[in-house]
């Protein structure tokens, strides 16, 4: 008997301290659990207009690693036309951040496509739009990762790439963990590598203008003549479809712009303002970035070198006559707040995705 009870004392014991143990580390992992009674908990978690920018308009704005990527190689040797792309493009955006927005105001509680498809046009389309979304999202976390280990491995050499699917997953669970601790938490941690990428990209885009002023001058006369001699080379129709077949290459582009009206709930009161705002400041940045990249690649003649991504190509040539020491650090610089950019667009997929299952469960 007295072994007995000295057994399950000993259990006991070595139970209490794994409980321990356990605990303690998902409270260092995970964080202190929420107050749901207390009243200013949202407030504390919810995003305002810039934190908003950053968790949801990622996504969108990350996309500009890859989409005038897709343009510019479409074109061929017709990259005078990827400024009328360019434009397209541009356009395009500010048509799908202006629809969003009065969706925003027509569903003020969020939803976005969901509820848009559920309301005005049946129950059964609804739930096509939200499966939709949910593969949406599912592709978003795994193009923005893979393409984030891109960037990262630009500068890496070859043989190293045979562990960028470990390198891949590895940060796939650390964005996870990240989300445990919670919304605000995980944009908040990220928030310095959105504003890295922000400042980088300005600075290469103004240096890329301010050091080809001459060649700005003549750009939308040479994109006429190139327009006239591809037309002569593939008639009209031809040149149309190419022109068309870019900008739908480039459509990677767009994605993200709907994160916005998904994931009001998630915003600050009041909550239709901080949306808006959000999504005309997303608009402009995406259009700026897109359009100012492709005129970038035209300016400095660049083109696809084999492991690179465009825009690393871009940065090597725009440091080329730099000082080593100071050219190298921006390429790093750059190209990690890209890559790293990229993991934060994940984030849409963590932060919507819920969202749009939970107005699925109880619309449906």
């Amino acid at each position: 008997m007295a072994e007995l009870c000295s057994d399950i004392f000993t259990f006991n014991f070595k139970r209490k301290i794994m409980t321990d143990v356990i605990g303690k580390v998902k409270k260092t992992v995970i964080g202190n659990p929420r107050d749901l009674s207390d009243s200013s908990t949202f407030r504390q978690i919810s995003l305002v207009v810039f934190l908003a920018w950053v968790g949801l308009g990622s996504d969108a704005l990350s996309s500009s690693c890859y989409g005038p990527e897709e343009i510019y190689k479409t074109l061929g040797v017709h990259v005078n036309l990827s400024i009328i792309v360019g434009l397209i493009t541009m356009i395009t955006i500010f048509i799908i951040s202006t629809s969003y927005s009065q969706i925003i105001k027509l569903f003020p509680h969020g939803g976005g496509g969901y509820l848009v498809a559920t309301r005005l046009i049946s129950p059964n389309v609804g739930m096509i739009s939200g499966s939709a979304l949910l593969i949406d999202y599912v592709l978003t976390i795994s193009i923005s990762v893979s393409s984030g280990a891109d960037a990262i491995f630009s500068f890496l050499p070859i043989q190293f790439h045979d562990y960028k699917i470990a390198f891949a997953l590895s940060v796939l669970i650390v964005l996870t963990i990240l989300n445990l601790r919670g919304v605000k938490e995980s944009v908040t941690a990220l928030t310095p590598i959105f504003v890295t990428f922000i400042i980088s990209h300005i600075f290469l885009i103004v240096y890329a203008f301010t050091t080809h002023v001459p060649q700005i001058k003549s750009v939308v006369i040479q994109t006429g003549t190139e327009f006239g001699s591809t037309v002569h080379q593939l008639g009209i129709y031809g040149t149309i479809f190419l022109i068309m077949k870019a900008y739908s290459m480039g459509a990677g582009t767009y994605t993200g712009i709907e994160a916005v009206s998904n994931g009001i709930p998630n915003l600050r009161e009041p909550r239709v303002k901080t949306a808006i705002k959000t999504m005309r400041l997303l608009a402009i940045s995406l259009s700026a970035a897109v359009l100012g990249l492709i005129i970038s690649y035209f300016l400095f003649g660049v083109h696809m070198q084999p492991g690179k991504t465009m825009n690393a190509v871009l940065i090597g040539t725009a440091i080329a006559n730099w000082n080593p020491i100071f050219g190298q650090t921006f390429l790093y610089v750059t190209l990690i707040s890209e890559a790293t950019l990229l993991f934060v667009a994940a984030q849409t997929g963590f932060l919507d995705g819920p969202r749009v299952m939970a107005n699925m469960a109880l619309y449906s």
